[in-house]
């Protein structure tokens, strides 16, 4: 761990969220004494709590944003290793150090400090083939996300069953669904029945997509602050800062079962785990 890395990830302005976790989490497998950086996807999507296609359009992110360059290493038998990965630790995102325009996608330039556009063939990370769930599984969850739907507004069984596997079948988590319902349920409390959608208008217009992009937000930003706040922690530690004495056993707890610190670092610090 880098703890250079890590002030600087926590440092960075104007990224999403989830940008954000991965950039900290990439910080966190930075080795301050060889610069190196090469966690496996997996374990980096492990990390950050995303599927890998999630990881990998949110490193297309910093990569344009010249955060991030990653180089394709081989495995040494004719295979692919994991990426090495660079941290340009000498650039700040802002919203005024935006570039304004640039060939890569959405008007920005990936290139590093040297100014050199990075021509790495991103067909080196596709995601992969997901399995769907099976039937059964499907027919549970769907029962249970429709059981939090108003009653009197139920229509449409064969309808909005349908509506839902495809919308699992697409990625969408069950339990994101389910959030969706009582949200709406919530903001359409008090309302005369004939202003609450039947349930298989509401499913098949997909009106359940607005509040799901919420639930994820409110997530990424409560992940993200997390990360952020945590990264700060291990700084600290690290530089055994006087600041470590308003850490909580709790927090060095969760500390070390992240492995932003080590158990050397925490004692070296004057903590206790």
């Amino acid at each position: 761990m880098s703890g250079m890395a890590l002030i600087w990830a926590a440092n960075v302005k104007g990224l999403k969220p989830a940008a954000k976790i991965v950039l900290i989490q990439l910080a966190d497998f930075h080795n301050k004494e060889t610069g190196h950086c090469n966690p496996s996807a997996q374990r980096l999507a492990d990390e950050c709590e995303m599927g890998r296609a999630t990881l990998f359009r949110h490193m297309t992110t910093l990569e344009e944003c010249g955060l991030v360059t990653r180089h394709a290493r081989g495995d040494g038998d004719g295979g692919r290793g994991s990426n090495q990965y660079e941290l340009h630790v000498d650039i700040t995102l802002g919203p005024s150090a935006r570039p304004k325009g640039g060939d890569g996608p959405n008007g920005v330039e990936s290139q590093n400090e040297t100014g050199v556009v990075s021509n790495r063939d991103r067909s080196l990370t596709i995601e992969p083939r997901k399995e769907p769930p099976s039937r059964e599984r499907e027919a549970a969850e769907a029962e249970k996300i429709l059981a939090a739907y108003q009653p009197d507004r139920l229509r449409g069984k064969a309808v909005w069953l349908a509506q839902i596997e495809e919308a699992m079948k697409e990625g969408i988590e069950p339990e994101d669904l389910l959030q969706a319902v009582k949200a709406y349920a919530t903001n359409s409390a008090g309302f005369t029945c004939s202003k609450v959608c039947f349930s298989d208008n509401w499913f098949q217009s997909r009106r359940w997509r607005g509040y799901i992009e919420d639930i994820r937000a409110k997530r990424e930003e409560a992940q993200a602050a997390s990360t952020e706040h945590h990264a700060r922690l291990a700084c600290w530690i690290s530089d055994r800062s006087p600041m470590c004495e308003h850490i909580t056993g709790t927090q060095v707890t969760s500390l070390l079962a992240s492995k932003l610190v080590t158990q050397a670092q925490i004692q070296a610090a004057g903590l206790r785990s």
